[in-house]
């Protein structure tokens, strides 16, 4: 395809997405009842799926269509800026997430401990915006983000302008991400201009940082910054000491950005890797990351009570997510036979413990080779076996190994699937397609698995000798 055409489509397919988020997007006086009436039973249905299913599949083929041959840097840049114009001033797309932030803000604000009580508990003065299942969970996100939360709610005083204030900082993460993004990938030998095109192209940035507002926008910004500035300074006390900062502020924005970190201290390191190298220059990355989630913390007065909030993810079952997905299996089949367990906590126990697994092998197979490169996997990894999955989580990897892979074919896949996860309004297809989903994710699961364990033992063999 012509670039000039790609260019075209879609901002084509953006144009349809905002028709279907004004026609029928997460909008705030949407259904929230526990079974609420499907959005193609309500006024405009058929209309706004159209909209949303053309238009996401425009903007996946020009983006899938360019992944590899993208004239420049620049044109990547002003093409990603054309196609997120329609979803700036679109309502929300794909998630209800920003009417959480709108929430926890003014609990914040009022001096309630948002990891410790729901939004219920002020009442928020917005609380019918936010589905049933969150109002009385507490806050997953980070110290920091609680605090940008609460200042956006002060100062704005509306949910309408707290949403405009939250879409402009998702705005600020993409900015970063595509000011820092270049250096990071010229760094690792990987062309800049496909690398912004991967990371920021696809209609997971559109829909869901922008239009959704998501908190992961900041979160990946900051992430490559600090990784862009660690790679360009290895060796470097002050450099470095700053990179750790940076990844400590992503880290106090969303807490996976902490999977990174030992990654960065690899990368830190001038010449062949040691442990007290290590500790000379890694040290400055740990120490930076350290210190900006302390201050984070002890900046906000609630103390440690964020980690808790990580938990509230196990309250979703969808079998986007592999643990998840084999548990769902498990029990399907176990049915029949008159047994009605449920198997999920320990397909998402396993989960959880191969994820510390791998993290521990990819991460002493980088200490001799592309570091950053490895942190791409990580991320992925926690990803992929999290007990929960929603379609922006994989903005996290996609950012890292867009400026790192040689090989773009596989998480472009991915990318392209998890944008049609999700309708306009935010409801998730695993919702209908669970019986069918969950099976077919097993068996994926089960493909991958012997595959890998197949690689693993052709790798062990000697090598043949004429």
């Amino acid at each position: 395809m012509p670039h000039h055409l790609a260019r075209w489509l879609g901002l084509a397919g953006s144009t349809l997405l905002a028709v279907a988020a004004f026609l029928g997007g997460a909008l705030p006086g949407g259904d929230l009842r526990p079974n609420p009436v499907s959005i193609w039973q309500g006024p405009h249905g058929p209309l706004i799926i159209a909209a949303w299913a053309v238009g996401t599949g425009l903007m996946a083929y020009a983006w899938w269509a360019l992944r590899d041959r993208v004239p420049s840097t620049r044109w990547a840049l002003v093409t990603v800026g054309l196609w997120l114009l329609p979803l700036l001033v679109a309502p929300p797309l794909g998630s209800r997430d920003v009417y959480a932030y709108a929430c926890q803000g003014a609990s914040y604000s009022a001096g309630i401990n948002p990891y410790e009580q729901g939004v219920s508990a002020l009442p928020c003065p917005w609380l019918d915006t936010i589905s049933y299942i969150w109002r009385d969970t507490s806050a997953p996100y980070g110290p920091l983000f609680v605090l940008i939360a609460g200042a956006v709610v002060k100062a704005t005083g509306s949910l309408y302008g707290s949403i405009v204030l939250f879409r402009l900082l998702a705005v600020v993460g993409v900015g970063l991400t595509a000011a820092c993004l270049p250096a990071l990938a010229r760094r690792c030998g990987v062309p800049a201009g496909r690398a912004v095109w991967l990371a920021l192209g696809s209609p997971l940035i559109g829909v869901h940082l922008v239009s959704g507002a998501h908190n992961d926008a900041l979160m990946v910004g900051l992430l490559v910054a600090g990784l862009a500035v660690v790679v360009s300074r290895p060796g470097r006390p002050g450099p470095l000491l700053a990179g750790g900062v940076l990844l400590g502020l992503a880290t106090a924005i969303k807490v996976t950005a902490l999977v990174v970190v030992p990654f960065a201290a690899l990368a830190a390191i001038v010449g062949a890797y040691s442990i007290r190298a290590l500790v000379r220059d890694g040290g400055w990355v740990v120490g930076g990351a350290v210190a900006a989630v302390v201050g984070a913390t002890l900046a906000t007065g609630l103390g440690f009570g964020w980690v808790t909030g990580l938990e509230q993810g196990g309250l979703v079952i969808a079998w986007t997510s592999p643990p998840t997905a084999v548990g769902q299996t498990v029990a399907y089949l176990a049915a029949p036979f008159g047994w009605h367990g449920d198997p999920l906590s320990v397909t998402r126990g396993i989960g959880m413990a191969a994820l510390a697994l791998l993290l521990l092998w990819l991460w002493w197979r980088a200490r001799t080779r592309e570091p950053i490169w490895h942190a791409g996997l990580a991320l992925a990894a926690t990803v992929a076996l999290a007990p929960l999955f929603h379609p922006w989580y994989w903005t996290w990897p996609l950012a890292v190994l867009a400026a790192t892979s040689r090989r773009t074919g596989w998480f472009a896949v991915v990318t392209i699937v998890s944008s049609f996860l999700v309708l306009a309004d935010g409801t998730g297809l695993a919702r209908y397609t669970k019986t069918v989903g969950a099976p077919l994710m097993t068996l994926f699961v089960i493909v991958v698995v012997v595959r890998l364990v197949r690689s693993a033992r052709a790798a062990r063999r000697p090598a043949a000798v004429d």
